[in-house]
């Protein structure tokens, strides 16, 4: 986080709530840009996009006037929990015969057959 994002929030912005991965979501003080207010994010640890879950995102973006509740935003049962985006890293996924697993797969079988136009 910059110097200047940090004295901007600290003097403009006014804490709206904190998510699960412990980001805080700001708005500002009376303040209007296009006579809607300036609404924005401080991550906790590295700013990801990805790690703004979709009601805080909704809000973000100007969807819903107010945040989903915290009982509103719990996971369904049959969600998963999110994983950051990993591109880029160690930990991206890299199938077998990526570049960086050696640049080599295996043959085709033989069960695929060609299209050929008429």
């Amino acid at each position: 986080m910059s110097l200047g994002t940090w004295l901007y929030t600290l003097f403009n912005g006014r804490l709206v709530g904190k998510d699960l991965f412990g980001n805080n979501y700001y708005r500002s003080r009376g303040m209007k840009l296009n006579k809607r207010e300036r609404r924005w994010v401080m991550y906790n640890g590295l700013p990801e996009a990805s790690k703004v879950p979709a009601e805080w995102h909704a809000w973000l973006h100007h969807t819903v006037k107010e945040p989903l509740t915290m009982a509103a935003a719990q996971p369904y049962s049959w969600q998963q929990t999110h994983l950051p985006n990993l591109t880029g890293t160690l930990n991206a996924y890299r199938p077998v015969g990526h570049e960086y697993n050696g640049g080599k797969r295996k043959k085709a079988t033989g069960d695929y057959e060609a299209w050929v136009p008429d």
